[in-house]
């Protein structure tokens, strides 16, 4: 159930292609200092930093990894979304405006390990090399998932090896990420959030219909195996408390909490949070119907990979035309998401390792070629890591999220709320967080069976508020809190 490879479809990728490319190049010629490369200058509207959150969010886990879950289990996946949803919310209501604030507070910091150094005033630059360290690791991870997420629909679509297709994706997205930095990847992300929910609204409209309607959809599914139907088939508490421990990761994703950081003016908040909270609900459940009625749409020819289903739907249903715009939201959904985690990854190095450690004086238009090639190599490890066929994008983002979420979710949190939390607070959770999500990831059974992600935030919330009763901040880490927490008033 392989779609060949159509002049229509291919004439549309290479226009949609095209079409980014050109958006890095235009962005290239106003990036001119290192502020501008990994944070766009601060200078995103509402809109683009909604739906550019939004779609460095979802990634070829919406179309694929969401809709492949559902296609294989039934609605029992849905728990995902709900926790998904109300974590985006929470993020958006009480992280967003005092982030943005307290960043430009804490010395105009433009990465999540410069704003924690810059938040404790630590001196000793282990706050921030430990964080850019976290970051790498688990981005190398998530960016690898975006990687196979790409290589399955080159393959699919157009019967490419998976290998030349995992290459083919990511030559496109290193382009122009190395190109045109943060307004690049922002831009493209806000055209690519409106790809990716048209798509999702469409695709499973015109299944359903194809199917004889919503209620005939209902009973086909049912009729093959009724759990299908039942959102709390084969799930206890214990189970649907893991899934819905999803949505502790917004708090601590730095691909997405850099999206407030950027943003033009703290009061634009409310409306984006209304823009990315539609987005976000309508293209969660559009993912779910997706696989959905594809339970119903394959019930003769089940598919061997659950996770193609919303892929051979698209080409199946829809004229060449119209199929070439759906798989190129596929596109759109990965290249969104790996753009901004390889561009936070070379932040890391150039701001937090290169400047610091390295050279101190480094000029902005050094800086600016250091996160460029920090780009390359980054996914070039990510491409290694996702050579793997058997790869699955749920499984690699699962690991790479829980870390995230753990790792820098109650850090992030308790930073902006708590004025009595300290440097070594900070440092314990974030080490401490990390390395549960690490441990508990190797273990199965019994209480391990939980999503790391929950052990992981609770020890981190744990280890910053034991750390920070023994040793508490100085008076200066105090009063700037103060000062901060005057501006989101």
């Amino acid at each position: 159930m392989e779609l060949a490879m159509s002049t229509p479809t291919l004439v549309t990728f290479v226009v949609y292609l095209l079409a980014m490319l050109a958006i890095g190049i235009v962005a290239y010629r106003i990036t001119d200092n290192l502020s501008d490369y990994v944070l766009g200058g601060r200078r995103l509207g509402s809109g683009v930093a909604a739906l550019s959150a939004g779609a460095s969010d979802m990634s070829g886990w919406l179309l694929l990894g969401l809709p492949g879950a559902v296609y294989a289990a039934g609605m029992n996946q849905i728990w995902i979304a709900i926790g998904l949803t109300i974590g985006a919310y929470l993020n958006w209501q009480f992280v967003a405006k005092r982030l943005r604030v307290y960043t430009e507070v804490a010395n105009d910091s433009i990465t999540v390990p410069d704003y924690l150094e810059n938040r404790f005033q630590d001196r000793s630059k282990a706050l921030r090399v430990i964080s850019a360290v976290v970051i790498l690791v688990f981005f190398a991870f998530y960016t690898s998932s975006g990687m196979v997420a790409g290589a399955k629909l080159f393959e699919a679509s157009f019967g490419l090896d998976y290998h030349t297709a995992l290459w083919v994706g990511g030559l496109v997205i290193i382009s122009y990420t190395f190109l045109g930095g943060f307004l690049a990847v922002s831009w493209t992300d806000f055209i690519q959030g409106i790809l990716m929910f048209g798509a999702l609204v469409v695709v499973p409209m015109v299944a359903i219909d194809a199917l004889g309607g919503w209620d005939t959809t209902v009973s086909a599914v049912g009729g093959m195996k009724t759990a299908y139907n039942d959102a709390f088939s084969g799930m206890t508490l214990f189970g649907i408390v893991s899934l819905m421990a999803w949505g502790l990761g917004y708090f601590g994703q730095p691909h997405i909490i850099v999206r407030f950081m950027a943003m033009r003016d703290p009061r634009d908040v409310p409306k984006a949070r209304l823009i990315g909270i539609t987005w976000m609900v309508v293209s969660l459940f559009g993912a779910i119907f997706v696989g959905y009625a594809g339970i119903a749409y394959f019930a003769d020819q089940p598919l061997e990979d659950a996770e193609k289903v919303f892929i051979v739907l698209s080409t199946t249903l829809a004229n060449p035309w119209v199929a070439g715009v759906l798989l190129a939201a596929i596109l759109a959904a990965v290249m969104s998401t790996i753009d901004s985690q390889l561009l936070v990854s070379s932040s890391a190095l150039a701001e937090d390792f290169y400047k610091p450690f390295l050279r101190p004086g480094a000029s902005q238009s050094e800086l600016v070629w250091v996160g460029r090639g920090a780009v390359a190599g980054i996914a070039l490890i990510a491409l290694l890591i996702a050579g793997n066929p058997e790869s699955r994008v749920l499984g690699l983002v699962s690991y790479a999220w829980g870390g995230f979420g753990a790792a820098f979710g109650p850090v992030i949190i308790l930073s902006l709320f708590w004025r009595g939390m300290s440097r070594n607070g900070a440092l314990a959770g974030i080490v401490l967080g990390a390395l549960t999500v690490v441990i508990w990831k190797q273990l199965s059974g019994g209480w391990f069976d939980m999503y790391e992600i929950l052990p992981g935030f609770i020890v981190c919330a744990a280890a910053i508020f034991v750390f920070s009763r023994i040793n508490g901040p100085d008076e200066a880490v105090v009063r700037q809190f103060d000062s901060a927490s005057r501006g989101w008033r």
